[in-house]
């Protein structure tokens, strides 16, 4: 009996505990066996009990009062800025005030919950009404999140001058069924893009609504509608980021369509995309994660989520056009594009890798990475095949005069542009080459060649003796067309 007034004093603001209380006493008090002072310590106790009962519910009810009051108002309020067709944030003023109502209701709804309702229909409908009046706040908000982020946007218009000037001087890439046209030394220039620039920071939407973008976010999140904030944010920048595709002059290209391209559409197709993908990731992808981490940085992975979720559609409408590039013939003439466009993906992984972490980011990294092998796979398949065309090339008639055949010139020009690329066609050729030993050219004896240099010699030294020695068979046999011997000798 000792504790009892120590449980009273723990119970007191529980009218649960109160209740249960009450029972307890008036159980022990209907046994015959208590002593007359323990009687009349259980009788005090229940006096007790019932006097913290009746305080209690007298507080209750001036409680309930007191919160529909501030409810009317606060309803009140939210209900005329909801007449008003204007946007709230046009209005710095306004802005201010609505979000302090918000907040009202919010902590309101607090209130309620902690009074642990749920007997009384009239509490249950206050309940009800709150969250109702909080709810067509939260619609409210989001709109105006959403408004303000598609009305601030930033305009994007990267320089173009430096990619259409080298587009304009470019000459398709010929045939090698047309090895008579002297243009081909020309035609495969390296692309002049630049792959050393630096990560560049841009303001996407305009810095001065970025403060009033975080109070939004904060309302909703402290409201707990953090997934209708982050889906508003996430429509809006991707709408954005689609629009960045459309000015970088990048369609939306099914593999199908790719694979039905002529070769001169495709050659300029992919010499655009090599210079959009660089802006893109580089600049815009950049400056898109770090707006994300300034309105969302607060809530932790929230920042990564968004972005992700925003960039994905247009990550992946980039890579479906190198995909299908990669699952194209592979003729001659496409070498050089693919090249440039596996030299691009490798450039940009430690960008892509870092913009896109975490599992969030798993999705992305993983598609980035297939397409990047899936291009390696075409370069080797392209180059590795070149010596099947040169073989298989044939004329029946003598180039007049026992001059340089356009065989010599295509092949010879074909291979001095190649050697731009010597580093990465060595790592894919090497790496192929361990894995399947039979793919070295049986005319090339690996043994005979280390010993006559003196050393190991590269597997793309391999595979350009074996086009030189396949050339060398090609050009032997048109020799006999020559009616004169000493012309033949001569050519």
């Amino acid at each position: 009996m000792g504790d009892c007034h120590r449980i009273v004093s723990e119970i007191e603001e529980d009218e649960n505990l109160i209740a249960a209380a009450k029972h307890l006493v008036r159980a022990l008090g209907s046994n015959k066996n208590l002593t007359g002072n323990m009687k009349k310590i259980l009788a005090d106790l229940g006096l007790q009990l019932s006097t913290m009962a009746s305080i209690n519910d007298d507080d209750k009810g001036e409680g309930i009062s007191e919160i529909e009051e501030q409810l009317n108002v606060v309803q009140d309020k939210i209900m005329s800025w909801e007449a008003d067709q204007s946007m709230i944030w046009d209005s710095p003023n306004k802005a201010c005030d609505y979000l302090n109502a918000v907040d009202e209701a919010r902590k309101l709804i607090e209130r309620l919950d902690s009074l642990c309702f749920g007997k009384v229909k009239e509490e249950n409908e206050l309940i009800r009404r709150a969250h109702d009046v909080l709810q067509m706040a939260m619609a409210r908000l989001e709109e105006e999140f959403r408004h303000m982020l598609v009305q601030n946007r930033q305009p994007f218009e990267p320089e173009h001058k430096s990619f259409r000037s080298s587009e304009e001087d470019v000459v398709d890439e010929v045939s090698i069924v047309s090895f008579g046209d002297d243009s081909f030394e020309d035609s495969v220039q390296r692309d002049s893009v630049s792959r050393t620039s630096e990560e560049v920071i841009i303001d996407l939407v305009h810095p001065d609504v970025i403060p009033d973008l975080r109070c939004i976010v904060n309302m909703m999140f402290m409201s707990s509608y953090d997934h209708e904030c982050s889906q508003a944010y996430v429509i809006a920048r991707k709408d954005a980021l689609e629009e960045c595709l459309f000015i970088l002059e990048m369609d939306k290209l099914s593999i199908e369509d790719v694979l039905r391209m002529e070769w001169g559409s495709l050659n300029s197709k992919i010499k655009r995309w090599v210079w959009a993908m660089k802006i893109f990731v580089r600049i815009y992808l950049a400056s898109e994660k770090w707006l994300s981490e300034q309105i969302f940085g607060e809530f932790g992975p929230v920042d990564l989520a968004c972005f992700v979720e925003a960039s994905k559609a247009s990550m992946l409408q980039l890579l479906n056009f190198g995909e299908a590039v990669s699952i194209g013939p592979h003729r001659p003439e496409k070498l050089f594009g693919i090249l440039e466009m596996y030299e691009m993906l490798v450039d940009l992984l430690p960008d892509v890798d870092a913009l896109y972490t975490n599992e969030v980011g798993s999705s992305v990294r993983i598609d980035y990475h297939d397409v990047l092998k899936r291009l390696g796979d075409s370069v080797r398949a392209t180059f590795l095949d070149f010596e099947n065309v040169i073989a298989s090339y044939a004329s029946t008639s003598a180039f007049a005069g026992g001059g340089i055949h356009h065989i010599t010139r295509y092949v010879m020009n074909y291979i001095r542009n190649l050697t731009d690329y010597s580093e990465t066609l060595a790592l894919l050729l090497k790496d192929h080459d361990k894995e399947d030993p039979s793919s070295l050219s049986p005319r090339l004896n690996p043994a005979v060649e280390k010993e006559n240099t003196g050393g190991s010699s590269s597997p793309m030294a391999f595979h350009f003796r074996t086009i030189a020695s396949v050339l060398e068979t090609k050009l032997d046999e048109k020799s006999k067309l020559y009616k004169d011997v000493s012309l033949q000798h001569f050519f």
